[in-house]
Parts: structure tokens; sequence; C-alpha cells
């Protein structure tokens, strides 16, 4: 995964009121934290960021008192009408490091003909990769599965260099049949003739 690196700049002032001057000057408050330091909070430049966090555990450069660091996405909140970034947490990894991070799964192939859904019981998998090699995704076949058939978390390969670090018997993907309604007019005719 490549590094993406933005200009920070220390920030002094907290509160609401200090935010919203930040968002105008299209800064975003952000903290960093992590490995027993004392949080350090920056803004950072909101359309890089943007950006940036379009890729999912994104491993981003900052410079922080002189001093080069990476930091990893760890909370993210956004204006709930615009979507815009409000603030962000940002923990600071090291090189080698392993992580526990969530990585997307999607699915590839068809399944069984039949009328068969596929439902995610969970749209991501949490795995533990090295900070620098952090994955995107992960991609399951479907292929041929039918009604009653799952994939559990066990059953899903991983990327080399990451390993499974939740529940390995948790259900990810599950087939189910689907269920057909009755027409309503069908129905009303059925409950005249009986009475």
């Amino acid at each position: 995964m490549a590094e993406i690196k933005l200009a920070t700049q220390p920030r002094t002032e907290f509160g609401k009121g200090a935010a919203r001057r930040a968002r105008r000057d299209n800064q975003v408050p952000a903290v960093v934290y992590g490995h027993g330091a004392e949080p350090v909070h920056v803004t950072l430049p909101a359309h890089d960021l943007l950006l940036a966090l379009r890729t999912a555990n994104v491993l981003i450069g900052l410079e922080i008192e002189g001093k080069d660091t990476l930091v990893i996405p760890k909370a993210v909140q956004r204006n709930p009408l615009k979507g815009d970034i409000e603030h962000v947490d940002l923990l600071t990894v090291k090189r080698g490091e392993k992580v526990n991070v969530e990585i997307a799964v999607h699915v590839e192939g068809e399944l069984a003909p039949g009328g068969n859904l596929l439902e995610y019981v969970q749209n991501t998998l949490l795995v533990e990769a090295e900070a620098t090699h952090i994955p995107e995704s992960v991609t399951v076949s479907i292929a041929g599965l039918d009604a009653g058939d799952s994939i559990l978390a066990k059953d899903i390969p991983l990327p080399s260099g990451s390993v499974l670090a939740g529940d390995e018997d948790a259900v990810v993907l599950q087939v189910v049949s689907a269920q057909a309604e009755e027409p309503a007019a069908e129905t009303a005719e059925a409950e005249g003739t009986e009475a």
C-alpha cells in the first residue's frame, strides 16, 4: 500500500468555534494518538484528506513537530447532511508493526440457479496485518452456492501476511431462498369464499 503524505499544522485552539474556523479555512481538525504518547492535535487539508480516505485503511505520512509519523485512520466523523469530514482520529503506527483492521468483503461468481439470495452477515473482516501492508479488501467466490450454504470467516482466503483476528466461526455470507408473496387479489378472493 502506498503512503500518502499530508501537510499538518499544529492546533492550539479547541472547541466548536475553533473547529468551525478550521473547517471554514478548508482544514479538518484531527487528533493523533498511540504508542503511549500524549495525543497531538493538528489540522489537515480537507480536500487532500478526503482523497486519501477514499482508500480503506490508508497509510498516511505526517510531519508533526519536525518528526515524520505514520498513521492510519481510526475514526472519521462526517457531517450527516453534507458528508464533509468534520473530525478524524488517527492512530500512530510503525513500520513492521502489526495492527488490527477491518477489510471489505467482496464476492465474485454466480449463485446456483433457483431464486437464491445472498445475505451479507458481515461486510468486513477483522484481520491482523503489518501496518505498511494492509490489504484493501478480500474477494470470496460464491459460485454455485445454494440456499442454506454459508461462508465462515475461517473459510475466506486472506492475502499473504494477513491473519484472521476475529471469530473464525463467524458467518460472513449466507445464501437464503427467495420467499414469494401471494398476490393481494388472490388472498382477498380466498378469504371471501371461506366466509
